[in-house]
């Protein structure tokens, strides 16, 4: 991962954990962000550590995403179920807006809507 990439991954990270009662977690050895013990974001993992990677459920948006170069469906089955993986080599280009709807997308699908009422409010203070 190139230091742009990094920031960017630092980023995504940062976001996926202001969302209220988002935590990190790592099962598996992955870095995973979680809200009431559901997963809604893996961040890395799934390939090389140099590499950028997530995986974020999308149930609205996941056959758009699909048709993006960097993004697969998700393994172990998850692909069925809406999860989609972008991974970036170093060098390439990250869409970062993009992939912080993704998990923007992803962290509404599985909190609680009490949570997701609380992220509303705060986004129209």
């Amino acid at each position: 991962m190139d230091r742009r990439q990094q920031r960017h991954a630092a980023g995504l990270k940062a976001l996926a954990l202001g969302f209220p009662g988002a935590f990190e977690d790592h099962p598996w050895g992955d870095t995973v962000v979680k809200v009431n013990k559901k997963i809604f974001v893996f961040l890395g993992g799934g390939g090389p550590a140099d590499r950028l990677s997530l995986s974020v459920k999308l149930p609205d948006s996941s056959e758009e995403a699909l048709t993006m170069p960097f993004t697969s469906p998700t393994g172990y089955s998850l692909g069925r179920a809406g999860w989609v993986t972008a991974r970036f080599e170093p060098g390439d280009t990250v869409p970062f807006d993009i992939l912080c709807d993704w998990i923007e997308e992803s962290y509404r699908t599985v909190a609680p809507k009490k949570l997701v009422a609380e992220l509303d409010q705060r986004d129209e203070a």
